[in-house]
């Protein structure tokens, strides 16, 4: 009962893994970064004028103004034809989630029926194969799909993997659903109607001499039934397997029921195996009929080699009770629970709390309209700012969208959507799955195909970065579509390309931007034009700018990986292209190389160092100093802590030496090996542990490791334990979804706790939590190598001094010592002012002016502020911040509100109101 009750745990599949940190939106999401990065609505092509040439094309156009205007939450980001008949929609949602706001990215692909050359059909990792798991890109390029979404769940616990419900591809039922209850279908029939239900599967054996036996189901893996009883699922039952088939179980995980199997081909029976498995495939003109128990007997009083057996099988709605032919459907995938009915929220059809239902996930669903005639094939995000859907927010964005009847399909990690963007030959990943650009490997999906002939040409495209920076330079593209939205081959339609609202330089079809600002990149050919959104990033739309490195070694031939990111205000992440970037050095020269910077000579006397990147004004801040720099913990080769294997409860697997491995250093590593079959916790986790720990005697500020990743998913960390016995818990990665050798740099703030000095390196490990345990592997070996940690920045202590002002007095007092002011403190609007270079330079800062932009530069011990004159955004070391009131000035001179001084030089500033003395400290 101990391999039943594991399955059925499983049957309900899965919620994901947590979604790893969001990369630099780049590439295939290019266009719905930029919509993000302008913060408006977006039409990326003004598809109504084009809508009405095409037969159907306005009735999937024209819901769209009726969502945006009936929700509050729902807005339409941008919308794009696929081909004839199918639209992608992509909106943005906004909600409230536990007293806090939240949004989403929806992504919708439309199909309207009517258009007889769009169609829908199921997509395998090989057509026609059901035991192959794939990415949807994958199946979708193999298929020719020109779109598609991922579709059914699947036993993650079973290695041939088919789908849980039912699979029609072109007419044909290639898998009969499992016996589970409320588990709903999604399907297309041959009439083109979409149609969703629960379905059974009837089916039956006709041998030679009349005698009759019922099928069980149709190339289905094991499992445990809910319905009419549980139980074994191939346990006294006739199962058929057809050539769709080509795993060499039948099926996996099925050793409680001993096999007895029949090869029928022609017709007829041309082999039985009693009591052992056929070591062949069903072939392509025949099949396998598997039985156990009283099917098993059956076989033996009934069927012989030689002569004639045939198989029946249809399936049956739940609903109606009555029975469907399967060639009825043009096709069908399953799904879970109901989502939408009649146009509302419906119950749940069956128990979601093994999907993660009031979790926020990626999520998947498929519905239509009240006529069947328009499919919605809906995904939504959660990666980034971008947070998921619980299913109920799902359904209400459902029923927003003019939804009739929807199915939720499988989510989570698995959730993904490709299609061909317009004037595209090739299929690209919609958006971000939950790893980023990691699709995950799964059963089927549900592909959308035109059979458009080609036609006359309708219209060009620009193709290109949408979102550009200072001094980068774009290469575009001219796209062509026909009637039909599909691509053209542009080889001799030529083309000029021009730039509005944005300047710079042009080279052939090479832009490189000189200027911030919004604007378009224009593409003309012949009396065809085409325009594509472009902004130009400024510092006003930055919100934080950061070194990849933190800090260094001011020695000479110190060498730094400087990689620059900027965190717009909208909240998308890129990172800056090197020639966009400006450095300034104090305390040292420095040779620049891309991203890289090589310390050449080092100032006479200089304790610290100061590499200043700034991009269009914006700065940040990287602190060299003598003494700083990495430390190794272990390398595995010289540098060996004693370490052993631990884990959670249940979970097993081994710690040890190993080689061969191709680290940097050539040689030793820690393998880490781990089965978290059967682990019984929440949280199963496999521990290389280093006893009483690694001791690190400094105060460092981060941990760098090279990790050895075997793709898994799972998550990779390190736990540090402090003085006072705190554990602290820094993640190398959320989800390991590589191979071979990565370098992962943490900073110890990543733990979210204070942390009291010193510390030790406790225990790197792997892990595995409940959420998304089943798209994660279950078992595995990751490696770990040259464990360093970044040295505490050495830096004096800045200059230490009391300073006394009155305001409108040009007397001020330092340590006693009386000074002439050459401003006075001031006061205006209630706000008290004062004079910023005096403070500064009293408390051993250096204070620097530009005048063409009246920016402020105070650069004192390990922080940079930058404050512009009149303005009240202000950055200390990288991140954009508000002061009280804009500085002024005064007399030729800079006044600062005196909070400025306080909060963000990090000064105790004292104000008697009664005397008008202000006392800095």
């Amino acid at each position: 009962m101990k391999q039943a009750s594991r399955i059925n745990r499983r049957n309900d599949v899965r919620a994901a893994a947590p979604s790893p940190e969001r990369k630099s939106p780049r590439g295939v999401f290019v266009r719905r970064v930029l919509v993000s990065t302008l913060g408006a609505a977006l039409v990326i092509q003004p598809l109504a004028a084009l809508a009405p040439q095409l037969p159907g094309a306005m009735s999937i156009l024209s819901p769209v103004g009726r969502a945006e205007a009936a929700s509050s939450k729902l807005t339409v980001v941008s919308q794009e034809m696929i081909t004839s008949g199918a639209q992608r929609i992509d909106y943005l949602w906004k909600g409230t989630r536990s007293g806090a706001s939240v949004q989403s990215n929806i992504h919708v692909i439309k199909i309207d029926l009517n258009d007889p050359h769009v169609s829908l059909n199921a997509i395998n990792g090989k057509q026609g194969v059901v035991t192959g798991r794939s990415s949807v890109l994958n199946m979708a390029k193999n298929a020719g799909a020109v779109a598609g979404i991922n579709a059914d769940y699947f036993q993650t616990a079973s290695s041939d993997g088919a789908p849980m419900g039912a699979q029609i591809s072109g007419g044909s039922l290639l898998v009969s659903p499992m016996q589970l209850t409320g588990m709903y279908m999604f399907g297309v029939t041959k009439d083109r109607k979409a149609v969703i239900d629960r379905y059974a599967f009837q089916g039956s054996v006709t041998a030679g001499d009349g005698s009759t036996f019922a099928l069980s189901g149709m190339n289905q893996s094991s499992y445990t039934t809910e319905f009419p009883t549980k139980g074994y699922s191939h346990a006294n039952a006739l199962y058929l397997y057809t050539s769709a088939w080509t795993e060499a179980s039948r099926p996996a995980g099925a050793s409680y029921a001993t096999p007895t199997e029949v090869l029928v081909q022609g017709g007829v029976v041309q082999q039985i195996s009693e009591g052992s498995a056929l070591q062949t495939t069903p072939p392509a003109d025949g099949f396998i009929l598997r039985a156990h128990g009283t099917a098993a007997a059956y076989v033996r009083e009934h069927l012989q080699i030689g002569q004639p057996v045939s198989a029946d099988y249809r399936l049956q709605s739940l609903t109606t009770q009555q029975t469907v032919d399967p060639a009825s459907f043009e096709t069908m995938v399953g799904g879970h629970t109901i989502l939408v009915e009649n146009g509302k929220a419906a119950a749940f059809s069956r128990s979601v709390s093994s999907i993660s239902g009031s979790s926020a996930r990626s999520r998947t669903a498929g519905g239509y309209s009240a006529d069947g005639r328009t499919v919605y094939l809906v995904t939504a995000e959660d990666n980034g700012s971008s947070s998921g859907l619980t299913l109920a927010e799902l359904q209400s964005v459902l029923v927003e969208l003019g939804v009739s009847k929807a199915v939720n399909f499988d989510g989570g990690g698995s959730t993904t959507m490709v299609a061909r963007p317009l004037g595209e030959f090739g299929l690209q990943l919609g958006h971000p799955t939950e790893y980023g650009t990691t699709m995950r490997q799964v059963s089927n999906g549900l592909g959308v195909f035109t059979s458009a002939p080609q036609g006359a040409i309708k219209g060009i495209k620009a193709s290109g970065s949408g979102v550009l920076f200072l001094g980068q330079s774009a290469a575009y593209e001219l796209k062509a579509y026909d009637q039909y939205y599909n691509p053209l081959d542009p080889a001799g339609l030529g083309a000029s390309w021009s730039a509005q609202g944005i300047a710079g330089s042009w080279s052939g079809n090479t832009f490189t931007a000189s200027k911030t600002g919004t604007g378009s990149i224009t593409v003309k050919s012949g009396s065809a034009t085409d325009k594509l959104p472009v902004v130009v990033v400024g510092s006003d739309a930055i919100q934080s700018l950061k070194i990849g490195t933190a800090q260094g070694a001011l020695e000479a031939g110190t060498q730094l990986d400087v990689p620059v990111t900027a965190t717009l205000k909208d909240g998308g992440t890129y990172t800056l292209p090197s020639e966009a970037v400006k450095w300034e050095f104090r305390g040292f020269t420095a040779a620049r190389s891309g991203d890289k910077l090589t310390v050449q000579s080092v100032s006479e006397g200089a304790q610290v160092g100061y590499a200043i990147a700034r991009y269009d004004g914006f700065s940040a801040l990287l602190t060299l100093a003598k003494g700083s720099g990495s430390r190794q913990l272990a390398d595995f080769d010289k540098l060996q802590p004693a370490f052993s294997f631990t884990s959670t409860a249940g979970v097993t697997g081994s710690a040890q030496l190993t080689s061969g491995l191709a680290a940097e250093n050539g040689t030793g590593a820690l393998s880490l090996g781990y089965d978290f079959t059967s682990g019984s916790t929440d949280t199963r986790a496999a521990y290389a542990s280093f006893g009483a720990g690694v001791p690190i005697d400094e105060q460092p500020t981060s941990l760098s490791v090279d990790v050895f990743g075997d793709a898994s998913l799972n998550w990779a960390r390190a736990e540090l334990t402090d003085a006072a016995g705190a554990k602290h818990l820094l993640t190398l990665s959320k989800a390991v979804d590589w191979t071979g050798w990565r370098t992962i740099k943490v900073p110890l703030s990543e733990s979210g706790t204070a942390v009291k000095y010193p510390v030790k390196l406790t225990r790197l490990y792997v892990a595995s939590l409940k959420d998304g345990a089943d798209e994660r592997a279950a078992a595995g070996t990751i490696a770990f190598d040259n464990v360093s940690v970044d040295a505490p920045t050495s830096v004096p202590e800045p200059a230490k001094a009391k300073i006394e002002m009155r305001a409108g007095s040009k007397t001020a007092m330092i340590d006693g010592k009386t000074t002439a002011l050459d401003s006075a403190p001031y006061i205006k609007d209630g706000v008290t002012y004062l004079p910023l270079r005096f403070v500064a330079s009293s408390l051993g800062s250096t204070v620097d002016y530009e005048a063409a932009s009246k920016r402020v530069s105070v650069l004192r011990g390990v922080k940079l502020l930058e404050l512009v004159i009149g303005s009240k955004d202000l950055v200390v070391n990288g991140v954009r911040a508000a002061a009280p009131a804009a500085p002024i000035e005064r007399g030729g001179r800079t006044l600062v509100p005196i909070r400025v001084v306080s909060e963000q030089m990090g000064l105790s500033v004292k104000w008697d109101g009664a005397t008008k003395r202000i006392t800095v400290e």
